[in-house]
């Protein structure tokens, strides 16, 4: 049985308002060039049982990261999620939340939202923090914004050893507003601080994409040196064992919050870490949320400064982001509240000695080595013998999930080591990495 919600009578009644006689029509805008010639192969319709079925099908061609030995970094990464989290988390009364449109209302998200803040203040050493971005990609992108328009300059230097893809980005968003984006040599796997006069802000990673440990207080120096402004894009996780950004001079810090209790999810949706210096509060795009009391005196939370959006600034405004991933933020709270500051530095540890275990025994695989000799966190590149896309492509068809190809090399490929990876994986992903490239 199929449901077609309109009727003959009501298709006909919307053609003759827009002028048009035919459904077709409505499609002349679309070059002949980009229409699809063919009808689409898609069976006749189902009962909901049959369409279940046929989905389920389809579906199990993939293969999961829960059927691999996930070694897969390059910003997204398979860490272990509490079933606490989930139970928590994934309650009624916040998995229904996108973003509250009367947040007053929802005193019980919003208190959630300025935990989640007051924990990304301590991770990252800044003074405030939105209650979340949509992504890492775009926190980026929103940092450059507030620090081009802090600084009135319109040069932004990016290391080298920022994800390809969030470069990417930061272009498709900067270069039609007029930004000139300078590339920052990192080829020695950290990022080399040559030139940055006359730029808004300098932007490098914390580890970077590489998996390399960062020099962040001699980054600030420099960028401050030319009145720059420094962004560090951050790894959360990495808060347990490295020195927050802010402490060592950073003036924004970015990240990427899918590592804080969040699944893979086939890449999104994710969470954008944003955090900053109290003097560049009024320049925080998407929401904050801040604690108040009632005309009767008791506690609750607001969406407070929000004059800086664009619904009172309008085009005067930073930025045009007024929402946030907020169900993603929640879990990011429970996260953190279950793991806390011990917890936070065992995971730590225990990520930092099984990746420096898996790059000890990779690199001793005949024709492997490491690519960068300097200091790494989770993850590093290795350098094989093989091109690194067909070398994972085997290597999955073994059970490891391994990548990506670190761009720009062929020949090099990330590995990203979590808590969940056990010895016996790892010297599993020895041999199997011996039998590739052989």
């Amino acid at each position: 049985m199929d449901y077609t919600p309109h009727t003959e009578q009501d298709i006909k009644q919307m053609l003759d308002l827009v002028g048009a006689t035919d459904v077709m029509d409505l499609f002349d805008p679309v070059p002949q060039g980009l229409r699809l010639d063919r009808p689409l192969d898609i069976p006749p319709p189902m009962s909901e049982s049959e369409v279940f079925d046929l989905l389920a099908g389809l579906s199990s061609r993939n293969t999961a990261t829960d059927e691999l030995r996930c070694f897969a970094g390059g910003g997204a990464y398979d860490h272990y999620i509490p079933a606490a989290v989930r139970h928590l988390a994934y309650r009624a009364e916040f998995v229904t939340s996108y973003t509250p449109y009367q947040p007053e209302l929802s005193q019980g998200v919003l208190g959630v939202l300025f935990e989640y803040q007051s924990m990304i203040c301590e991770l990252t050493g800044m003074d405030v923090a939105n209650a979340s971005l949509y992504d890492g990609a775009s926190s980026l992108v929103e940092a450059v914004n507030l620090a081009t328009s802090a600084t009135g300059r319109k040069k932004v230097c990016v290391s080298a050893a920022i994800s390809p893809k969030y470069r990417k980005v930061l272009e498709t968003f900067g270069v039609p507003q007029g930004i000139e984006f300078l590339t920052l040599d990192a080829s020695k796997g950290q990022t080399e601080l040559l030139e940055t006069a006359d730029a808004a802000c300098v932007i490098i990673g914390q580890p970077n994409y590489y998996g390399v440990i960062e020099d962040v207080a001699a980054a600030a120096d420099a960028a401050h040196s030319s009145g720059a402004m420094l962004v560090v894009h951050f790894d959360p996780l990495s808060a347990g064992l490295i020195e927050a950004p802010g402490a060592q001079g950073a003036d924004v810090v970015t990240g990427e919050g899918q590592s804080l209790g969040n699944d893979l999810n086939f890449g999104g949706p994710y969470l954008g870490i944003f955090a900053t210096k109290i003097e560049n509060v009024r320049r925080v795009p998407g929401r904050i949320c801040g604690a108040t009391v009632d005309t009767n005196g008791d506690p609750g939370f607001v969406l407070t400064l929000q004059a800086r959006e664009q619904h009172i600034r309008r085009e005067k405004a930073n930025s045009n982001v007024c929402t946030n991933q907020t169900l993603m933020a929640i879990v990011a709270t429970v996260y953190l509240s279950w793991l806390g500051p011990k917890g936070l530095e065992e995971l730590g540890r225990a990520c930092y000695s099984k990746a420096h275990q898996a790059a000890e025994l990779l690199s001793s695989v005949p024709g492997c080595s490491l690519l960068f000799e300097a200091p790494f966190f989770k993850e590093f590149v290795l350098k094989v013998p093989k091109p690194a896309k067909q070398v994972a492509r085997d290597l999955a068809d073994r059970g490891f999930l391994i990548g990506p190809a670190a761009s720009p090399d062929e020949d090099c490929i990330l590995v990203a080591v979590t808590e969940k990876r056990t010895s016996e994986q790892i010297e599993a992903l020895a041999k199997a990495l011996a039998d590739v490239v052989a």
